[in-house]
């Protein structure tokens, strides 16, 4: 993923959050999980910048939405505790892998500063 097609997919997300009203912080990570660009909306929470970016590296990392491995990590579930590996990931909605027109991860997007539900719909709308 280049720096321009992740500069594109933070301007679509931050239309999405503008037009929800809801200041988002948005990371989009390489297909290494490595940070390519980010964005924060003015009165975005602060809180949210890591939580943004580490939802982008789990679905950069483990090629799925961040929602996907929340249900794979739930008590007695065969990833139960993944979330306090690898630096620490975030294991419930927002994050989504970004794949090329051959369907491989490309890199992925992290949305957060709203409820699970508008960041899934912000993340949605980068990944097009």
């Amino acid at each position: 993923m280049t720096l321009q097609d992740a500069m594109d997919r933070a301007a679509a997300g931050i239309a999405k959050a503008t037009e929800m009203g809801v200041p988002q912080n948005i990371a989009i990570v390489d297909a290494g999980g490595h940070l390519l660009h980010f964005s924060r909306m003015a009165d975005a929470w602060l809180g949210s910048i890591d939580i943004s970016i580490r939802k982008a590296r789990t679905a950069a990392l483990f090629k799925m939405p961040t929602a996907a491995i929340g249900e794979l990590s739930q008590p007695g579930g065969d990833l139960y505790n993944i979330e306090v590996t690898n630096g620490g990931l975030v294991s419930f909605g927002g994050g989504l892998p970004v794949t090329d027109a051959d369907g491989r991860v490309i890199g992925a997007v992290g949305v957060s500063g709203g409820q699970v539900s508008e960041d899934v719909a912000v993340a949605q709308a980068c990944v097009g």
